[in-house]
């Protein structure tokens, strides 16, 4: 078993936290929604477009 060292030297994993970040953005609108979530609703939280657009 492998223990992260102590002392603040935590590694950051981007893609993680941009996961998590994006999750907590979900559950937000979910919340704030009155009814479930539209595809094109979560696809604006999770800006799919602006994704295909960078591309």
């Amino acid at each position: 078993m492998h223990v992260a060292p102590v002392g603040g030297t935590a590694v950051q994993d981007h893609v993680a936290l941009a996961e998590i970040e994006l999750c907590g953005e979900l559950i937000i609108a979910a919340s704030a929604a009155e009814d479930r979530l539209s595809l094109e609703s979560i696809d604006e939280v999770l800006r799919v477009a602006e994704e295909r657009e960078a591309l």
